[in-house]
């Protein structure tokens, strides 16, 4: 279905383009005042008809919907716009701001849904059962049900937050709409406020959904880490280039999408030529900005590959430092060679989600290191880490 708005856009099949994204979201928006506006009319229509209020809450709800999709419209508008001076990493992020806020209309639309079913249980009234208003509700499902599909194909394939909220927000509608239309056909049936009840429980669902949107959305706004699928992409190629031993300290900052900018540590070989390992850094920089869009900025880091107690301890704290934890690891292990006792130095990586304490992890791993190399002391800096291991 994304080829569907794909018509309306050129060059759709680069969607690393932001020009491209931007078109997407434009498109998918205006497809969704048009379409909600309609169904707004109609709805009212078919609830003054049948004097439904659950009609006219779902009517009212794609009203909301369509004030949705023009903030969905604005904010991909604003979220192309340039670095500036006020805003050099760009304006992607207004993206996500207007995420949150078709969130926000969403749980405000359920609390004033629930209000009206609450009311109508309380102080029932007659609905009429009417062929013209089922037809319009069966019309509305359709509709809401294609809008979900074209904004969460379209928001999967231009990875938009704002888009997949927009179809989450269609497929409650067409979920509530069925309710409603349920609600419509059996309540000339039977003596019981089932209008009421029905709209209470579509309620409590789009809060219940709202909540799990509010969530994602607060997420991206307060930086959220980067995909797991991110990080393995980034080691694998960075590790593919002959020269660099290892990485760690990896840093994705979000700033929109197509828009990220990220820093790492490389590990090379202490003992080579120091311009040669400038200019792979260099390289690497160029390349990862042409090929993925990423600007990565590269820490080198010498470790020695030629002093043979170095290297032991190097390899003696990776094997053994998950004796510690099962989460930790380690990196920049140095070692200072004296008369009379050595000293190890070296960066120990602890995650958020350790459950033991810093002063814990430094006292496992000096009692760890005393225990094969009772002449060491260690230094020990506790890093942190950004994404999940």
């Amino acid at each position: 279905m994304a080829n569907f708005i794909g018509m309306f856009v050129k060059n759709s099949s680069d969607v690393c383009n932001q020009e491209v994204r931007t078109a997407y979201g434009k498109v998918a928006s205006i497809i969704g005042i048009i379409f909600n506006i309609i169904l707004c009319g109609i709805k009212i229509l078919a609830g003054l008809i049948s004097g439904s209020v659950a009609v006219v809450a779902d009517a009212l709800n794609n009203l909301g919907d369509a004030s949705s999709s023009v903030i969905n419209f604005v904010g991909f508008k604003l979220s192309s716009r340039p670095a500036d001076k006020e805003h050099p990493y760009g304006h992607g992020r207004y993206e996500y701001v207007s995420a949150f806020i078709v969130t926000i209309l969403i749980m405000v639309i359920g609390v004033e849904l629930l209000k009206s079913g609450i009311d109508k249980i309380i102080n029932p009234s007659a609905v009429i059962f009417s062929i013209i208003a089922v037809v319009i509700l069966a019309v509305s499902i359709v509709a809401k049900i294609f809008l979900a599909i074209i904004n969460y194909s379209a928001g999967k394939k231009i990875n938009s937050d704002a888009l997949r909220a927009t179809a989450v927000d269609a497929r409650n509608d067409a979920i509530s709409t069925t309710a409603v239309l349920i609600s419509l056909i059996l309540s000339s049936f039977i003596d019981f406020p089932l209008d009421g009840v029905m709209a209470v429980a579509v309620a409590v669902f789009i809060m219940f959904s709202g909540l799990g949107l509010l969530k994602d959305t607060l997420a991206s706004l307060l930086g959220r880490p980067p995909e797991q699928e991110t990080v393995d992409k980034i080691k694998e190629k960075l590790l593919s280039y002959e020269g660099v031993l290892g990485i760690h300290d990896l840093i994705v900052h979000d700033y929109g999408v197509g828009r990220s900018f990220a820093s790492v540590h490389v590990e090379m070989a202490a003992e080579g030529d120091v311009i040669e390992s400038h200019e792979l850094i260099d390289k690497i920089e160029k390349i990862f900005y042409e090929e993925d869009g990423l600007q990565i900025v590269i820490h080198y880091d010498p470790v020695s590959t030629t002093n043979p107690l170095a290297v032991e301890m190097r390899n003696f704290l990776h094997d053994n430092v998950k004796k510690v934890n099962e989460s930790l690891s380690v990196h920049d292990v140095r070692v200072v060679d004296g008369k009379f006792r050595n000293i190890v130095i070296f960066d120990c990586v602890m995650p958020y989600n350790c459950d033991l304490s810093e002063c814990d992890v430094k006292d496992g791993l000096i009692k760890l290191i005393k225990e094969s190399y009772p002449k060491f002391d260690a230094v020990i800096t506790i890093d942190k880490l950004f994404y999940e291991n």
